[in-house]
């Protein structure tokens, strides 16, 4: 196996899945795919652009999961079909896609949640206690 280059997704096996994607305090993009599924190959250099394009963020994350070496995490998230994507936010799934696609449609996917992910979200995530907090409200004047 090539060792991977400074910018490519992130491998990820069961062994690894909590530490990379369940407890990651951002946006992940998860490649759900096997070495035997052709349009998984074909998907493979556009997950990889994907994640050279986002390097550096600490935001997002890209990795890839082989279905067949990890199927405890495959079972988990009930993979049926071959490619699919799963977009995480703080651990949790918040969307996917089946099928090949265009890494446009998955940066679309990607780009979208941005404005929407703040840092008061991650914080959340971080503290339990504090993400099933209900949201302050906005204060209203007071009644003479």
């Amino acid at each position: 196996m090539d060792a991977p280059t400074p910018h490519s997704a992130v491998t990820l096996t069961d062994a690894n899945f909590t530490a990379e994607v369940k407890t990651f305090n951002g946006i992940v993009l998860v490649d759900f795919w096997a070495e035997w599924c052709g349009p998984c190959k074909i998907m493979g250099p556009e997950i990889e652009k994907l994640a050279q394009k986002y390097a550096g963020n600490p935001l997002i994350k890209v990795g890839k999961l082989d279905v067949d070496a990890n199927q405890e995490t495959a079972m988990e998230y009930r993979i049926l079909s071959l490619p699919t994507f799963k977009i995480f936010r703080n651990g949790q799934v918040i969307d996917e896609m089946i099928g090949a696609v265009g890494s446009q449609e998955l940066d679309k996917m990607l780009t979208r949640l941005l404005p929407q992910f703040s840092p008061m979200a991650t914080a959340a995530n971080s503290d339990p206690a504090a993400a099933s907090q209900p949201a302050p409200a906005a204060e209203m004047p007071k009644a003479a």
